[in-house]
């Protein structure tokens, strides 16, 4: 097989991950277009090392042994994200990346857990924080 075929591919898989990491806004699918692009990366590598091993009479395989620890990166990666998205998704009810920046900047929108104080950041008046409370 030539190395044109898998190379192609890995490109497909890497454009496809990249649209996606632009274009969503949903947390979980960035990520899964992430793994699209690293996955892209692990077939261009393995490609490449069962090309050079042809041509060098390589047995070292140092393409296939990176792509392993590749792999092992990705899924702690994905671990790690998906319990990062799991939190915020229970304490902001959104896994919306555009509303979440806006209350990463200090723009936070009216939503269940706002606070009630004025557009400005300042707080209430307490005649009016008593009565929010009561």
């Amino acid at each position: 097989m030539h190395l044109v075929y898998p190379a192609v591919l890995a490109a497909l898989l890497f454009c496809t991950g990249l649209y996606g990491v632009l274009a969503r806004r949903n947390a979980i699918l960035v990520l899964m277009s992430v793994e699209l692009m690293l996955n892209a990366v692990n077939l261009n590598l393995v490609a490449f090392d069962v090309w050079l091993s042809r041509t060098a009479e390589d047995k070292l395989h140092s393409g296939q042994a990176l792509t392993l620890f590749t792999i092992a990166i990705a899924a702690a990666e994905i671990g790690i994200g998906l319990a990062i998205v799991l939190a915020v998704y229970r304490a902001r009810g959104t896994s919306d990346i555009d509303k979440l920046r806006d209350t990463a900047e200090g723009h936070e929108s009216d939503g269940p857990d706002s606070d009630p104080a004025d557009s400005d950041g300042t707080e209430p008046p307490a005649a009016e924080k008593a009565e929010a409370t009561a």
